[in-house]
């Protein structure tokens, strides 16, 4: 039996060590240089206020003609070729000229540049020797399936001395992603490498997501083997090092020995980061679930239209919540108004979904529903709001939670046993995002980076031995 374990552990060992290597190396600059993403703040600067004046069709004739039957979100928003209505179902998202209603998806490369100098200068970038750069389906950078709804994608390069690239989406003539030189070769040492993230397989998610999981469950059963013989021939000699071994072999093992718990847990946790819902749920609404959550409204109903647009509103949303409408006009990235069906006044004070217009969401998505509360910063399920500074309502219902964003109505996440326990198998696992550790960045950040650096000190004496196991074994 230990002569089968030392076989399997030695090569999987030799077949696996570069890769444990990279994995190690790489985390640590993941740490620090997350994947290229348009944030919010990045999104909300670079939206132009509004132009009322050239908005001619209501948000019934913008869902009407977008052919959307699912509608569950409007959005109004100014592009360098006028206002435009986003309408988005379920499965599709169209955009629609404010003027007329015709179809506002972009081919023109001329609105293209115009959409890119407008959000550029809204952000105060450089945008004067902008050009566009590519028009694809998948590049290594909009490979996440996110991006699927506005494929193909524009990708526009400002010429500035950050080498910014924006993309716009076709379908709706948005800015949904941007990065940076920086970023970009960040990460092509860090996430790109880490996370297996070639284009030519990523952009097939069901191809890449059997193979990198195939490649971490082997990866875990060789570290598990490494433990039981780092274990197992552990020597108390005296004074001496408890090894049986010399040189390269005895640096293996003890290093091993000290890193042991780490590297379980962190290869472990890393293979759940593939889990997909094949062990554990997902997190996200039951088919009858959203069903009731994002039930479309009566679009035609008076009052979506009855309050003027304000000339320095910079985005205006009407979305469904537990079947009703409600408008919420956006003036900054904190700060908006909403209303809804029910409002008898439109004062222009900021407000977020009250705790009674939650309660009657979620009372109708399960029995035994308490009084929603809102969550503290630093819960152990955290979520945020789109909008700085806005409540998330936690409302638990038995054993499911459902944690619902107060400014635009989205179930950001849904707890059941199941995924409250990936939390802690995964996320704490593996990122180290222990409540306690986030209170103290810079000690994650300490301990983040050492135990990632001993694990790759481990691995380079495993590169080592599997070398030279190589070497003499085709020189015989």
């Amino acid at each position: 039996m230990m002569g089968a374990i030392v076989l399997l552990h030695r090569w999987l060992g030799i077949a696996f060590c570069l890769l444990f290597a990279m994995w190690f190396a790489t985390g640590i600059v993941m740490h620090f240089v997350p994947f290229p993403s348009l944030t919010e703040v990045e999104r909300f600067s670079g939206l132009a206020p509004v132009d009322p004046g050239d908005v001619k069709i209501t948000v019934a004739n913008a869902v009407s003609a977008s052919g959307v039957d699912d509608a569950t979100r409007v959005r109004l928003f100014q592009r360098s070729d006028g206002p435009v209505f986003v309408v988005s179902g379920r499965a599709r998202v169209r955009a629609i000229h404010a003027s007329d209603g015709r179809d506002a998806s972009v081919m023109s490369e001329d609105v293209v540049l115009g959409i890119a100098r407008g959000h550029a200068r809204q952000r105060g970038l450089d945008a004067t020797r902008v050009e566009i750069a590519a028009l694809s389906d998948y590049d290594q950078w909009s490979v996440p399936n996110g991006f699927d709804r506005h494929r193909p994608l524009f990708r526009v390069s400002l010429g500035d001395a950050a080498g910014t690239e924006l993309y716009v989406s076709s379908l709706t003539g948005e800015i949904v992603l941007d990065s940076t030189r920086r970023e970009r070769g960040w990460n092509l040492a860090g996430s790109v490498l880490h996370w297996i993230y070639p284009t030519i397989l990523r952009s097939n998610w069901a191809l890449w997501d059997r193979v990198v999981w195939t490649l971490s469950l082997l990866a875990l059963i060789a570290a598990l083997l490494g433990a039981v013989l780092g274990i197992v021939r552990i020597r108390m000699r005296g004074r001496g090092l408890p090894t049986p071994y010399r040189g390269w072999h005895a640096l293996h093992h003890l290093t091993g020995l000290a890193v042991t718990a780490f590297v379980l847990t962190w290869i472990f946790s890393g293979w759940f980061s593939m889990d997909h819902g094949r062990l554990f749920s997902r997190g996200q609404l039951t088919a009858s679930e959203a069903s009731v959550t994002y039930a479309s409204p009566d679009w035609a109903a008076a009052w979506l239209d009855r309050r003027p647009i304000s000339s320095s509103a910079r985005e205006i949303e009407w979305f469904a919540f537990n079947g009703n409408a409600y408008r919420r006009d956006r003036f900054a990235l904190g700060s908006q108004t909403l209303i809804g069906a029910g409002d008898a006044s439109h004062d222009g004070q900021t407000r977020f979904l009250s705790t009674d217009e939650v309660q009657g969401l979620t009372a109708r998505l399960a029995t035994g529903c308490g009084l929603p509360s809102i969550l503290a910063d630093n819960d152990d399920y955290p979520a945020q709001s789109v909008v700085p500074g806005a409540p998330v309502y936690r409302a638990r219902c038995g054993d499911v939670w459902f944690d619902v964003d107060s400014a635009d109505g989205s179930v950001l996440q849904r707890l059941d046993a199941s995924r409250r326990a990936y939390r802690w198998v995964y996320s704490a696992l593996h990122t180290l995002d222990f409540p306690v550790l986030m209170a103290h960045p810079r000690l994650r950040d300490a301990l983040v980076v050492g135990l990632c650096l001993l694990g790759l000190v481990f691995s380079v004496t495993g590169i080592v031995i599997g070398w030279r196991r190589l070497r003499s074994t085709f020189a015989a």
